[in-house]
């Protein structure tokens, strides 16, 4: 099967950092970054910021480091984040796509072999390289099953040296997706149930399952929509899981704008597919996913594993015609715009700006 999405969404990390003066670099873009920001502010513009660290400033720092061999920053801050599992599993994801360029996770796992954290990393760490292998490959070219069934014992292996943690069993949720026909349904029960057990409302793993289940995958519209509005319904208030309904309405999206379900003809195609944002369900599901989930947010600044997850009901709320919505998440948010799913609809800086001004000027 060929990979046709990346696996969990983060973003490639740059790889052209050389030694020590990569560094030094990345602050003379950081400053030169704040200078732009400055003027701006002078200027009364608004600057969205593309982050994808999602302002999480240790990420920064340790991402970085992976990118050029250096392990220990990323050992120190995998046992600073401890068990706060969106926290953790955040970070695991991004540092994961930072790693799979180089060999620096096989050579903290060489170093420290008996270190729970290296073996979750690296289990997360080769499942993006499998994405990335099957992406390369291209669309319709069959994945090497005997390097997914190595991902799939790396990620038990990780599981056994660290069984409190959830993130292993996420990381099996996603390489699922590349076995031919998918994971027999006893096995992937027991996956899912496996994550449930250490984190039930563990939002990245909902997320892997639901695309699993979408058509895409290894499933359907019906039984992609069916997950999400399920686990939206059994969340507890204040829990993001009510936003996979507006995720799966991007991944039907995609699907169509792919080509697939209209047959090579797009989205025009598609028999009323131009209220797909904004018909009834779409508009009422929007404000459901507010009530459930940002009416009983507990207060305080976003925490930055929930900044795409923001971003995603911002977007349904702006294209769904939401704008009083929209106005009080792009409050909540700020600047911070995340690639996804604004990519798939246009350039997100400049749809997140001249969105935000409408719902703005919105009474």
């Amino acid at each position: 099967m060929a990979a046709r999405h990346r696996a969990t969404g983060g973003e490639r990390p740059d790889r052209t950092g050389r030694g020590g003066h990569a560094r030094h670099g990345r602050a003379g873009r950081r400053v030169g970054l704040i200078g732009r920001v400055s003027r701006a502010a002078r200027d009364g513009r608004f600057v969205p910021d593309l982050d994808p660290y999602f302002g999480d400033a240790a990420l920064d720092d340790v991402r970085h480091d992976l990118v050029i061999g250096r392990w220990q920053g990323v050992r120190d801050l995998l046992r600073e984040t401890g068990d706060d599992w969106p926290l953790r599993t955040h970070r695991v994801r991004l540092l994961a796509h930072a790693a799979a360029g180089t060999s620096a996770v096989e050579g903290w796992w060489a170093a420290e072999p008996d270190n729970p954290d290296a073996a979750v990393l690296r289990a997360a760490t080769e499942v993006v390289r499998v994405f990335d292998a099957a992406i390369a490959a291209g669309r319709g070219t069959p994945v090497d099953r005997g390097r997914v069934d190595a991902a799939v014992h790396t990620c038990l292996a990780a599981a056994d040296a660290r069984p409190v943690d959830p993130m292993p069993w996420v990381s099996l949720l996603t390489v699922a997706r590349l076995y031919e026909g998918g994971v027999g349904r006893a096995e992937l029960r027991r996956w899912w149930d496996e994550l449930r057990r250490r984190d039930p409302h563990n939002t990245e793993g909902h997320v892997q399952l639901l695309r699993y289940w979408s058509a895409r995958w290894h499933g359907t519209h019906g039984s992609m929509y069916d997950f999400a509005r399920d686990a939206a319904g059994a969340a507890p208030p204040g829990c993001p899981l009510p936003v996979l309904v507006q995720i799966a309405r991007v991944e039907e999206y995609r699907y169509v704008v792919d080509g697939e379900l209209g047959r090579g003809r797009g989205p025009g195609s598609v028999r009323g597919f131009d209220q797909h944002w904004k018909h009834e369900l779409a508009v009422t599901e929007v404000r459901r996913t507010w009530e459930r989930w940002i009416g009983d947010r507990a207060p305080g600044p976003v925490r930055p594993e929930e900044v795409e997850l923001l971003n995603y009901l911002t977007h349904a709320a702006c294209y769904a015609g939401r704008l009083e919505v929209a106005g009080d998440l792009f409050r909540l948010l700020g600047p911070r715009v995340s690639r996804s799913p604004w990519s798939y609809t246009g350039d997100p800086a400049e749809q997140f700006t001249r969105w935000r001004a409408q719902a703005r000027a919105t009474p």
